[in-house]
């Protein structure tokens, strides 16, 4: 029997390639031709340390190495005299427990009970600017080590490895490929702990607290994006590109697509390393987004994506991600299932795919896109922009009034306050990086937002009278969760010497029911803490006036 072709789905999806490309050849992947940059230096100065061994076969691939010295520091056994005949610029140092920092260009090698420095001992440098690390257990554990480490491992053997660091002398350059905003940062504030979410991510260890504030080195940062999809204010964002550069290729790039006749478009988020490595083209309607790397983009970019107009959007995953970056990458994906659902969408839409299967890849969508399409630019901040796709899938969905569960971690939820031993002291307003807590001004009073909320935890560590809890969630409903709730509100406390309103009666009862026992507030100077600030410095020196001797009290 003669097999029969379905010309119509071949005229389709020749039609979507036709659709594809135009809108590939109108729409531009939005590079940044002048990225901030960080430069290093080598020289050629390089450790080897191992087990004398491993050092021996190490030294004989580097017999015709053009390196400026060469140290080898055993950690096990001593190496002969004539280990390296072959070469003049070998020095050997044992240290049984090294210990390494650093970068490429700038390694600090110590011996971790007395704190020598080998570079010192041996060259007299105060740093080495390579090294090729041969011992178990690694001296440094980090997914992604620093540029100018090396180890030896499965996918590189000795061979590679010697040749890789002996091409480490010269000046290199990489991207800067993040910037901070610290004043959306809720990692601290007011001298509170709060969110941790980047420094728990980092597969690099780039990330740091120095003084309660975020800091990320950007020479041993690789760009892995886990910090900011992890970020949920939008304090640290990816510069390749940035966040509002990729929304707008994303939009422009579907609406093209659909302009030029192409038909229920799919969105395939990738790393541009794996889109590199297909051999085979992706059917017509899929539409790739090439990434620096895959935590580039976050829930916010998946979810915008289907409200720009995409069917489905699927991310591909491959087995060479820091475990970090792919577990990242699976709690968003939850995370944003978990919304879909609640905000009443088919989950189908989003998926995450494995490289290198194109029956998935290339497969049509089960579901079709939005019957409408967000048409507005990207805000600035990842919140508010966050809060505009998901007002807009829910206007076109069916959210539930329920608070649903998140994954653990998830950046989303409302406060339990009790306010009966609320004082407003308004503590929590002023850690608060989000104003998802605010105050009117007009009068005392406590709001919250939930929409602005990113269970960082400062508004819990900060209020005094240890009255808020964190409740974790998430909320579809959009009037709920969007509604700027007045938490309580009192009339505001009147000095009793002037009359100015100063305070809330509950503050100046629980400071009362504090200091009462305290000597300076002792029988009618408990009167003080009922007047404003002006009015109690004019009544200390009314009382130093009536009794000289009430100065040796001050």
């Amino acid at each position: 029997m003669p097999q029969f072709i379905d010309t119509r789905a071949l005229n389709g999806d020749a039609r979507n390639v036709a659709a594809r490309e135009a809108a590939l050849q109108q729409v531009s992947w939005p590079q940044n031709l002048a990225p901030p940059t960080v430069s290093y230096v080598s020289h050629g100065h390089v450790a080897i340390v191992g087990p004398a061994e491993d050092l021996q076969r190490a030294v004989q691939a580097l017999t015709d190495s053009e390196l400026a010295s060469i140290t080898l520091v055993t950690t096990q056994s001593a190496l002969p005299h004539d280990a390296a005949p072959n070469l003049t610029n070998v020095r050997n140092i044992a240290c049984a427990h090294p210990h390494l920092e650093g970068y490429l260009g700038t390694f600090h090698l110590t011996a971790r009970d007395g704190g020598e420095s080998l570079s010192q001992a041996s060259l007299g440098r105060d740093h080495f600017d390579a090294v090729l690390d041969l011992g178990t257990p690694a001296l440094l554990q980090y997914e992604l080590p620093p540029p100018g480490y090396h180890r030896v491992t499965q996918a590189t053997p000795l061979e590679q490895a010697v040749r890789d660091l002996q091409a480490c002398i010269g000046e290199f350059e990489k991207p800067r490929y993040f910037q901070i905003e610290s004043d959306l940062c809720a990692h601290a504030g007011r001298g509170q702990s709060g969110c941790t979410r980047c420094l728990d991510i980092c597969p690099a260890d780039a990330i740091s607290s120095v003084k309660q504030e975020i800091v990320i080195d950007p020479f041993r940062c690789h760009g892995a994006g886990s910090c900011t999809s992890a970020c949920p204010t939008g304090a640290i964002r990816y510069a390749l590109p940035a966040p509002e550069r990729l929304d707008d290729y994303i939009a422009r790039l579907i609406a093209t697509y659909h302009s030029e006749g192409g038909d229920t478009a799919v969105v395939r988020f990738l790393d541009q390393e794996t889109q590199a490595s297909e051999t085979t083209a992706a059917a017509g309607h899929v539409l790739d987004v090439p990434l620096e790397e895959l935590g580039a983009a976050g829930l916010d970019h998946w979810l915008g994506a289907l409200a720009r107009g995409a069917a489905e959007v699927r991310i591909v995953m491959h087995g060479a991600l820091p475990p970090s970056l792919a577990q990242l990458v699976h709690d968003q994906y939850a995370q944003a299932i978990t919304m879909l659902e609640s905000l009443g969408h088919d989950p189908r839409r989003l998926s995450l795919i494995d490289a290198g299967d194109i029956a998935i890849r290339d497969a049509l969508p089960i579901v079709p896109p939005l019957d409408e399409r967000l048409e507005t630019t990207r805000p600035h901040g990842k919140r508010e922009a966050l809060n505009t796709i998901l007002d807009f899938l829910a206007a076109r969905g069916t959210p539930s009034e329920k608070r649903v569960a998140m994954p653990t971690g998830a950046p989303f939820g409302t406060l339990d306050i009790d306010t009966d031993h609320c004082t407003l002291c308004m503590a929590c307003v002023a850690v608060c990086p989000t104003q998802a807590l605010s105050s009117p001004g007009q009068s005392p009073a406590l709001q919250f937002q939930e929409s602005a909320c990113v269970q960082c935890g400062l508004c819990e560590t900060a209020c005094p009278e240890q009255v808020i809890a964190l409740h974790p969630g998430f909320m579809a409903a959009p009037e709920t969760r969007n509604h700027v709730a007045t938490v309580k509100e009192e009339a505001p406390f009147e000095c009793i010497s002037c009359g100015k309103p100063f305070a809330t009666a509950s503050t100046i009862a629980s400071i009362k029911q504090k200091l009462a026992d305290h000597p300076y507030f002792a029988g009618d100077a408990i009167k003080r803490l009922e007047m404003c600030e002006d009015c109690r410095v004019k009544d200390i020196w009314h009382d130093m006036a009536r009794d000289p001797n009430a100065q040796l009290k001050v």
